[in-house]
């Protein structure tokens, strides 16, 4: 018996498996666990039912084209070849493509990528920008070839004559797309600043809208500082950019029509501005006129004196008021001060003396008790009418003094 090499054993398995039609080209469902994305972009995962599990592996040339994230869990299709990996000496399926069981690819992706933009906050309100007024200059991002620009060009002109609008051609669907119409807005940020940007493109099939979707072109309308209108698809069409843009248009028209006033419209409001400046010019000129015949027509024009003849009156009766409150404050002061005139007088020593009351004095020392006397004391007797000079011959003791 031949003895084999454990290489040529698997070699010929191998061999086997790749022999084999059904294997070649094969559908298998199943569902997805242990997924893992290298950094190289080879994805490795094991699809698995309730009696089995198949390892596989899905290089990055295939990887790179799937619209979806593969989740564990998640039910597929996957598409491949069975071989055998030589080197661990086990089957697998070597995956080609790779569709989700149940909701297309495509929605799938849309909303995987949905749902992690809004959680990023690329879809919040409060940082959508308000859109100019009266803009000079509108960015076209769309195909030079379809329907989107010759509408947006005729509404826009035939309501603004006078904007001017910029075109950046790009292709809007393929695999070069997402990435073409993404550098445009940069572009029209960067290096030629307009007003305000459309971005889209006519109807078509999700896969035809699909650029719009791609993260790339989300992430940039996001960036933009300038003001972004989407016009993608017919109404019924919604896009990741629909979402993110500051305006979404639900058909390139439109979008035309947010981008730029109407000029018929705003002179017809400016008609009627005039017209009810002018009237209300007029309705105050009416009263101006009555304000005035009123005034002339009162009594005070044919006789000005009674203009006066008020203020004249309050001046007489302020005057005399005046006058009254001086008098009695004069009054009043001559009270008091001959109140004090009288009180000083009763204080005055002259008036006692006038009274029968006499100063003695010893020695320029007023007297005021005997004791303080002597026999033979000189003294000076003040009276009311002079002085006299004394001398002490007795003293008699005051019983109780």
């Amino acid at each position: 018996m031949t003895v084999h090499s454990v290489s040529d054993v698997t070699r010929y398995i191998k061999g086997m498996f790749e022999s084999e039609t059904i294997l070649t080209d094969i559908l298998i469902r199943g569902e997805v666990s242990n997924f893992k994305r290298y950094p190289s972009g080879h994805c490795y995962f094991t699809l698995k039912d309730a009696g089995a599990s198949m390892k596989c592996v899905m290089f990055n040339g295939y990887a790179r084209n799937l619209r979806f994230t593969p989740e564990n869990g998640m039910q597929v299709i996957a598409g491949g070849s069975v071989s055998v990996y030589e080197r661990d000496g086990a089957y697998q399926l070597y995956v080609n493509s790779l569709m989700p069981e149940g909701a297309g690819a495509l929605a799938l992706a849309f909303e995987q990528l949905k749902e992690k933009l809004f959680a990023e906050g690329l879809f919040d309100e409060t940082h959508k920008q308000p859109l100019p007024r009266f803009p000079r200059r509108i960015g076209i991002v769309t195909s030079a070839a379809g329907a989107v620009l010759r509408d947006i060009h005729k509404v826009a002109k035939r309501r603004w004559p006078g904007i001017q609008l910029i075109l950046h051609p790009v292709l809007v669907q393929g695999t070069e797309a997402a990435e073409q119409i993404a550098a445009a807005i940069r572009f029209f940020n960067e290096k030629y600043p307009v007003d305000v940007l459309i971005v889209g493109r006519g109807g078509g099939s999700a896969e035809d809208l699909w650029a719009f979707n791609e993260e790339p072109v989300v992430r940039a309308i996001y960036a933009s500082r300038i003001p972004v209108i989407s016009a993608v698809g017919h109404e019924t069409d919604t896009t990741l950019a629909d979402f993110v843009s500051d305006r979404r248009a639900a058909t390139p028209s439109q979008a035309a029509e947010f981008a730029v006033p109407d000029a018929a419209e705003l002179q017809q409001h400016a008609a009627g501005l005039r017209t009810r400046l002018l009237a209300g010019r007029r309705r105050q000129m009416e009263w101006c006129m009555e304000r005035l015949k009123g005034l002339t027509e009162r009594s005070w024009r044919r006789n000005p004196t009674l203009l006066l003849a008020a203020a004249v009156q309050r001046t007489d009766r302020v005057t005399e008021r005046l006058h009254r409150s001086a008098k009695d404050a004069r009054t009043n002061a001559r009270h008091r001060l001959e109140l004090v005139l009288k009180r000083l007088e009763l204080l005055n020593p002259v008036q006692i003396l006038y009274r029968g009351f006499s100063v003695v004095e010893k020695d320029g020392q007023t007297v005021s008790r005997s004791k303080a006397l002597s026999v033979g004391d000189h003294l000076n007797i003040t009276f009311a009418d002079g002085k006299v000079s004394a001398v002490v011959e007795a003293k008699e003791k005051q019983h109780g003094a």
